[in-house]
């Protein structure tokens, strides 16, 4: 049965776009198939949709093309109201609804913003809206600007209104709460709201109230000089420069964005050299006013000062700028991952998604989907909060994931590398990364080299190893890295970018060395397919294992799948299935199975079986129809290697399915590899892994 909600507010800027995008990856956790509907929409100063339907669409990549999340624009409502045709609107809403009802498990619908003319009527037909189509709804206030009695007042006469409407509430959320108020709002709502109505506060953020450089530029139909790269630059305060420059010295904020006429150089030039200086505030950027270009020799010298200051050209005068950025209310923009990466961070950190998914619906799946996958990652990773080195510091791939990690604050960073140079790939690639906040290690020249060297020697003198040797290998970052997590002064390590396998794995296995009882280190991919997760493995390591070695593949990737959230259900793939085939492959799958179960009779494994019935229901039915584990097995695991990595990218490429790994399993601590071919997000997501692993050591 489909379950929707209704996301109401009672005015402009209430901050609803944040519990949207929350609640959107919230109903992704627990189903595929989410659609997002705006049954009246905002009409764009540019024309075309909305920046909220864009958003939610883009971001989550949802299965919705922009004309369908919609019913009318908001001049269109307006002229059909002035006729009296409420019930022509309210038909027609209702229609478009239904067509996605059809087509989702869960539909978010997401009421007006009270910010065009005709907001006077707005409640009314949220209400109804929300009523005819039979929906659940939860109220959004903002808390801004109000007192704590006012705010209050005015969500308990919401909360009313909706109540006479017989419109039901599951949640109220009071937004940009100031923060010492948070915990009296609290109090008080709870004094004048239902007890089986869930309340959340969500503090005030300034990053996400105070709009960016780029949002300023085009509102003031900008012209970009320089730093166009750090254009979304949060800017923190705004001040005109039109007194001398040792007077506006002392007036610069954080993150304060400076707009002076195009001809003071001064200002200029002194803004920049405060901003590179450790003695003042960083500034967000500069306006130029009046059309003004500073003279050619000013320009040189900006150009040739290295800078994270976006610098932009406006038509207007000082004053009439200033006073048009103070009207600038920040927005939420598909363009701007660190603003919906941030703001998601806040939803999950001050509402209880969980309250109001119990409260929605009791929907229930045995397969994991892949964003509940994913958001899980997340959440379990933030909840142990782990220490990873990334040993590979030159690759511009790995700093840009640190930059990601850094912006969400769930893992402790060490990289490898050389700092100078790190951060010259940081400016060149406009990355807002603190690096200060980042253990930074040098294995040239490390402290630790002298340490680090004696424990390799030690460690693997009975192999030959000298301490000449020893002392040239402690420099190999893949080296440092591992001793760095054998040591404890990381909890695990993610290379390869830009690294063979075998450079990351072989110090793994001389120091870190394999669990008791395991004899094979193996891998496994978590292949996020459209509607679920399967484990897949050995797609990395081992080229062509025996019986006895798949077996205990098969027994890790079990535990890894379990461990992970996936109910373990094992297919031996082969090229036949039960007993059809013969042949020394196929005796060796079969074999492999048998051992499983003489360790471990309570696994549910199957095999030999082909990749068609371990997956398809249907051809499960015909091929093995008595198999508890043919046509929904979880855990695939391939005879051998050519077969394993040429099936999972196959079924990446040709599917678009997210891989995530490979993980790898068998060590005492985490080592985890990556494919030299690999993106941001799949550093991002093997660094999450293996904290997550690190906690289950």
């Amino acid at each position: 049965m489909n379950k929707a909600i209704y996301i109401a507010t009672i005015e402009s800027h209430s901050g609803k776009s944040l519990v949207s995008l929350g609640l959107l990856r919230m109903m992704l956790t627990k189903s595929i198939k989410v659609g997002y509907f705006r049954p009246i929409i905002n009409e764009s100063k540019k024309g075309g949709f909305d920046n909220h339907t864009k958003t939610a669409i883009n971001f989550f990549n949802l299965d919705l093309k922009q004309s369908d999340c919609y019913a009318y624009k908001q001049s269109e409502v307006i002229k059909l109201l002035s006729k009296g045709k409420v019930d022509e609107v309210i038909q027609t809403v209702i229609k478009k609804y239904k067509k996605l009802e059809e087509r989702f498990d869960y539909v978010l619908v997401e009421g007006t913003d009270f910010s065009e003319e005709g907001s006077f009527l707005e409640l009314d037909l949220n209400l109804a809206i929300a009523k005819n189509l039979g929906i659940p709804s939860l109220i959004v206030g903002s808390g801004k600007n109000k007192t704590i009695d006012e705010f209050v007042n005015s969500m308990e006469i919401t909360y009313k209104a909706f109540k006479r409407k017989e419109v039901d509430v599951i949640g109220v959320i009071a937004n940009k709460v100031p923060g010492e108020n948070k915990e009296r709002v609290a109090e008080e709502l709870k004094k004048v709201i239902p007890s089986d109505v869930q309340i959340d506060v969500i503090p005030e953020s300034l990053y996400l109230e105070n709009p960016t450089v780029k949002e300023v530029n085009e509102a003031l139909n900008g012209k970009i000089l320089f730093g166009e790269q750090f254009i979304d630059n949060t800017i923190g305060s705004f001040s005109s420069g039109s007194m001398q420059l040792r007077n506006y010295l002392t007036r610069i904020k954080e993150n304060a964005l400076v707009v002076t006429p195009g001809d003071r150089a001064d200002i200029i030039l002194g803004a920049l050299q405060a901003n590179a200086s450790s003695n003042y505030p960083k500034i967000a950027g500069l306006i130029l006013t009046g059309g003004l270009i500073p003279e050619n020799s000013i320009l040189r010298l900006i150009e040739g000062v290295q800078s994270t200051v976006p610098i932009i050209s406006v038509e207007g005068g000082t004053f009439r700028t200033t006073n048009n950025i103070g009207a600038i209310k920040s927005k939420i923009y598909a363009t701007n991952s660190k603003k919906i990466l941030l703001a998601l961070d806040t939803f999950d950190s001050y509402v209880n998604a969980e309250g109001i998914a119990n409260n929605l619906t009791k929907y229930s799946s045995g397969r994991i989907t892949p964003s509940m996958f994913q958001y899980n990652l997340l959440q379990r990773t933030k909840k142990n909060r782990k220490h990873i080195v990334l040993p590979e510091g030159n690759d511009d791939r790995i700093i840009q994931a640190a930059a990601r990690l850094q912006l969400l604050d769930i893992v402790d960073l060490t990289i490898l590398g050389d700092k100078d140079n790190i951060q010259l790939k940081c400016d060149r690639m406009g990355l807002q990364i603190d690096l200060d906040k980042i253990n930074i290690l040098n294995p040239e020249n490390s402290v630790h080299n002298k340490e680090f060297a004696q424990i390799l020697f030690e460690t693997r003198k009975h192999k030959g190893m000298t301490e000449t040797i020893a002392n040239d290998l402690v420099k190999d970052v893949s080296y440092y890295g591992t001793i760095m997590v054998l040591k404890g002064m990381a909890d695990g390590m993610v290379s390869g970018a830009a690294h063979t396998t075998q450079h990351t794995i072989k110090p793994a296995l001389q120091l870190i060395k394999t669990k008791p009882g395991v004899s094979v280190v193996s891998s496994v991919f978590f292949m996020c397919l459209s509607d679920r997760v399967s484990v897949m493995g050995d797609c990395a390591v081992n080229p062509n294992p025996n019986a006895e070695q798949l077996a205990e593949i098969a027994i890790s990737s079990a535990q890894s799948s379990e461990a992970f959230g996936i109910e373990a259900r094992i297919a031996m793939l082969s090229y036949s299935s039960g007993n059809s085939g013969k042949g020394e492959e196929v005796e060796k799958v079969r074999r492999a199975t048998e051992i499983v179960l003489e360790k471990h009779p309570d696994l549910k494994i199957e095999g030999p079986i082909q990749y068609d019935a371990a997956v398809d229901i249907n051809i499960a039915k015909s091929k093995m129809p008595n198999s508890k584990v043919a046509g929904q097995a979880s855990v695939l695991i391939f005879p051998d290697l050519n077969t394993g990595n040429n099936t999972y990218k196959a079924i990446q490429r040709e599917t678009g399915a997210l891989a995530i790994g490979p993980m790898l399993q068998g060590l005492n601590k985490p080592v985890n590899d990556l494919s030299r071919g690999c993106t941001v997000d799949d550093i991002f997501n093997t660094v999450l892994l293996t904290a997550i692993q690190a906690n289950q050591q």
